[in-house]
């Protein structure tokens, strides 16, 4: 499987999350201010490499 994210709200989100393609694990990449930003959305896609590839979608929230 190969994983990607195709929507992350708000846009200041794509500086502090990052997402490993081959495992689908979700990192922080720096600190999180619950009075700046309350809650993430983050729209998950995973693609496997069969003929025809077939996909999943799922949201993530994070509710800081």
């Amino acid at each position: 499987l190969m994983y990607s994210a195709s929507n992350i709200f708000p846009e200041k989100g794509l500086k502090v999350f990052l997402l490993n393609a081959k495992t689908g694990e979700i990192r922080l990449t720096g600190a999180l201010d619950y009075e700046d930003i309350r809650s993430y959305e983050i729209q998950i896609e995973a693609i496997d490499k069969g003929t025809p590839p077939l996909s999943g979608h799922c949201k993530v929230v994070v509710e800081v």
